[in-house]
């Protein structure tokens, strides 16, 4: 498959979640896992369905990795579970195929928003078809800034956020609604930020970890804290999570 015949697959996978949603009304944990809800299960039936038919391998938040070789699907059917349960309006479906060269082609579908950020390595990134041009960079002291976990006292922003959707919220720095994104709690797994991580990407952002680790893995057991920002700030981001982690 070509780059544009993966990116139909996934389209075709996150409105599947979509249609699986219309009639959804069990939105309670699942009681497999403690950190499972219902509709995590739904989404990861409804997202295998179609990725298998496509022959991609998938590794799924709710699933595992699949066997087989070649391309890899990084999924996380429910990204902000515990909000869409809540309900808070803030989760989505994220996707991601990988390749030997890392993150190819990604779509990360805003449920509440029903938004939809797509981007191809090398091609840009784009939000309901309309393409993204690189977010403008504000100073540490004007910046808000999503952050997962706990931040230090005095980090020298002007505000904070913590939304619960690591997918929406590295998306909404691509679209320069936040300033920039910082994990403090180093829990995130691979499929909370991959198919957003290649959006940041092709707009200009930069993403790395805190701790200088790959986060392209197809590893179902590894953790990041990625940071992310435009060039000019991510520094000042890096200094702040650093300096909060003794161990670093």
């Amino acid at each position: 498959m070509n780059a544009d015949d993966v990116l139909t697959v996934l389209h075709e996978a996150a409105d599947a979640v979509v249609d699986a949603f219309v009639d959804q009304r069990d939105w309670s944990k699942s009681g497999l896992r403690h950190d499972q809800y219902v509709p995590d299960l739904v989404a990861d039936e409804a997202v295998l369905g179609v990725l298998g038919a496509a022959n991609l391998r998938v590794l799924s938040e709710e699933s595992g990795l699949g066997p087989g070789a070649g391309l890899v699907a990084v999924v996380d059917p429910v990204d902000g579970s515990t909000n869409a349960s809540l309900p808070l309006p803030w989760f989505a479906t994220s996707l991601c195929v990988v390749d030997e060269a890392g993150p190819w082609v990604a779509v990360v579908h805003d449920h509440p928003g029903n938004r939809r950020y797509t981007a191809i390595r090398g091609r840009g990134a784009a939000l309901d078809g309309v393409a993204l041009t690189s977010p403008r960079t504000v100073e540490l002291s004007e910046a808000v800034v999503a952050v997962n976990g706990v931040p230090p006292a005095g980090a020298g922003w002007w505000q904070f956020r913590t939304m619960g959707s690591c997918a929406l919220e590295l998306c909404a720095v691509a679209d320069g609604r936040f300033a920039g994104f910082v994990d403090f709690a180093g829990t995130l797994h691979v499929w909370d930020y991959m198919g957003a991580l290649l959006v940041c990407r092709e707009v200009g952002v930069v993403v790395v970890d805190a701790k200088n680790r790959e986060l392209a893995v197809i590893d179902h057991h590894a953790r990041r804290s990625p940071v992310a920002a435009p060039p000019a700030l991510i520094p000042h981001l890096l200094s702040i999570r650093r300096s909060a982690d003794p161990s670093h």
